[in-house]
Formats: C-alpha cells, sequence, structure tokens
C-alpha cells in the first residue's frame, strides 16, 4: 500500500474516532446489542431502528480504542438506510478487508471509507477491535442482548 494511501487511510480512522458518527443512545430502538472485546477493554453498544427488514435508523455508545471506536462510526454511517441482505454484503466486504493479505489499490473507490479499516490487518490482534460493532450488530440482528470477540 502506497504511503499517501496508508495515510489517507489513517486520517479516516482518526477523524471517525475524534468525532465519532451517530455515537448516541437510542432509546426507542427496536433492536440493540452490546460487544465486549475483554482483550483490548472496547466495549460498544449499537442500537437498531428496524422497519421493513430495513435498517431506518442506527447508533452506537461506547468505549474504547481508536479503531474500535472508528469502525463502529462507519458502520453506522455505511449501513443506515439499507436492506438486511445490504447490511451483511457490507459486513462481508468488512471481513474480505479484514483478512484479505493482498492490497487492492482501487478499494477506496470499490468501498468508500469502510477500506480504511484494511489497514488493520496488518495487525491481527486489532482485528477483532475493527469487527466488534459489525459483530455487535449481527448479534442485534438475530436477538441476542450481547456478544465478546471470545464468541467468535
Amino acid at each position: 500500500m502506497s504511503d499517501d494511501l496508508e495515510d489517507l487511510y489513517q486520517d479516516i480512522i482518526l477523524d471517525h474516532n475524534r468525532r465519532p458518527r451517530n455515537s448516541h443512545e437510542m432509546v426507542d430502538s427496536t433492536h440493540n446489542a452490546e460487544g465486549v472485546n475483554p482483550l483490548c477493554g472496547d466495549e460498544i453498544t449499537v442500537y437498531l431502528k428496524l422497519l421493513d427488514e430495513k435498517i431506518e435508523d442506527i447508533s452506537f455508545k461506547g468505549q474504547g480504542c481508536a479503531i474500535s471506536q472508528a469502525s463502529a462510526s462507519l458502520m453506522t454511517e455505511i449501513i443506515k438506510g439499507l436492506s438486511l441482505p445490504d447490511v451483511r454484503k457490507q459486513s462481508d466486504i468488512l471481513q474480505k478487508l479484514l483478512i484479505t493479505d493482498e492490497d487492492n489499490p482501487n478499494a477506496l473507490f470499490e468501498y468508500g471509507n469502510l477500506a480504511a479499516l484494511s489497514g488493520v490487518r496488518k495487525f491481527p490482534a486489532r482485528i477483532k477491535c475493527a469487527s466488534l460493532a459489525w459483530h455487535a450488530l449481527e448479534a442485534a440482528l438475530q436477538g441476542k442482548t450481547s456478544i465478546t470477540t471470545e464468541d467468535e
């Protein structure tokens, strides 16, 4: 990955950590689940308002490392308004970005800001940080109230 692209990815992550989007408790949520990463200390609760198999609204509240907070913020921006099949496609894209060894110079064009999380794969211990909010989202959609990275 080029240094310029790596710098851009870091800027995206830092921006979402400093100014997280949709970071608030949603009192009228239809689904919610807490995610905990005991190894890093990350804690995130994802709140959803699901209507007709579509994410009408989403927010999160939590604390933890920059990667977990930025990933949750990016997730809320990306999936708000999506149908459940499209939400799962985005989750699959994240997983691919986190585990694929090859750099994709078009990732930002193809996947938008979500591509910023692809640099995490260089630090295997941080993959759980980046995927925590996404696992909490899936838990909420399954009607579960909590999940830990150790359940994976």
